[in-house]
């Protein structure tokens, strides 16, 4: 998930204001000012005597040449590092998410922020705007607001839809309204995720509710922002859930609230790229998974030989984390 900082330092209210509205995730402030920030609102803040010290938790780091890389390499593994550089290009950026170093880079336009979040189709993950540009700062929070991350998604061909009888289903409410073709992509293994559709289709019985995934049992895996795995079981209010569409086009989003309710299940079966997968479904129409034409199939419809949307990676997952090693999920 990529992350922005605003720089208010000098002290400036507006710039505060401006990260809060626009979700900025931590603002960089004076010494003295992090009280002033916390009656405006719920935010970071970087400074000597912030949540985050200046100085310690946090450094600034000039580049002048291609020979600090790898001193601010080392520097990167201790402490999180705001690099700038007095003649800025974009090769120095280049190496170091070539080398996987994790840096902070600091902006003053939108345009800055669009070179370093797409520098080797990968870009920084992390930048602090540093300008008293109102506009400006508000553009780039809002470019960044409406970026995502596109998951390469691929054809599943149903092999079989059986009941397995009642079991512990959740229901995660999120906060937004979700469009035709957004689910949440989850599955029984972290290596394959089908994309669950929200509830946005019409129904005679029941009323559509857009905020809503019926996503599946409770030890399902649910893809997160961040591009790890959780257990639908440990989501709560307020944590981060990935919304995608049928082109693979995801975004960040919030729960709202998690139903979790004794329901009878179904056991979904599918191949894609040679392996077999599975997802664990409540019994219910309103269920629907998303086909490749990006038109919706209820669970109870589906039947061998359809064709349904799914994530698939190779490596395996310990904690929710990516990892190459042999797992067997089955």
């Amino acid at each position: 998930m990529k992350k922005i900082w605003a720089k208010a330092d000098p002290w400036n209210k507006d710039i505060v204001t401006a990260a809060l509205e626009g979700g900025a995730h931590g603002v960089l402030v004076p010494k003295g000012r992090s009280p002033e920030v916390k009656e405006l609102g719920k935010i970071q803040t970087i400074s000597e005597d912030g949540d985050l010290k200046l100085g310690t938790d946090v450094v600034w780091f000039t580049m002048t040449s291609g020979a600090d890389e790898d001193e601010l390499a080392a520097l990167a593994k201790q402490r999180q590092v705001i690099v700038q550089s007095s003649d800025w290009t974009i090769i120095p950026l280049e190496n170091l998410i070539a080398k996987k170093v994790n840096v902070i880079a600091r902006i003053t336009s939108l345009a800055e922020a669009e070179v370093a979040f797409g520098i080797l189709e990968k870009g920084v993950d992390h930048v602090l705007f540093d300008s008293p540009d109102l506009a400006e700062l508000k553009k780039t929070l809002a470019w960044i607001q409406s970026q995502g991350t596109v998951i390469d998604l691929q054809e599943a061909e149903i092999e079989e839809v059986r009941p397995v009888g009642m079991g512990d289903r959740v229901c995660v409410d999120t906060c937004a309204h979700m469009e035709s073709g957004q689910g949440i992509l989850v599955g029984n293994s972290s290596s394959a995720l089908f994309l669950v559709h929200a509830e946005t289709a019409v129904n005679p019985y029941v009323a559509p509710r857009p905020f809503r995934v019926n996503a599946g049992a409770v030890h399902s895996y649910i893809r997160t922002p961040d591009g790890k795995t959780r257990y639908l079981s440990e989501l709560v209010s307020g944590d981060p859930i990935l919304i995608t569409d049928q082109t693979g086009m995801s975004s960040p989003g919030v729960a709202g609230r998690l139903k979790i309710e004794k329901r009878p299940l179904l056991l979904v079966t599918a191949t894609a790229c040679g392996k077999k997968i599975s997802v664990i479904l409540q019994n219910a129409e309103t269920v629907r998974l998303a086909d490749p034409d990006g038109n919706l199939a209820s669970v109870v419809d589906l039947k061998k030989g359809d064709k349904v949307l799914v994530a698939i990676e190779e490596a395996g997952r310990h904690f929710g984390l990516k990892i190459k090693e042999t797992i067997v999920e089955k």
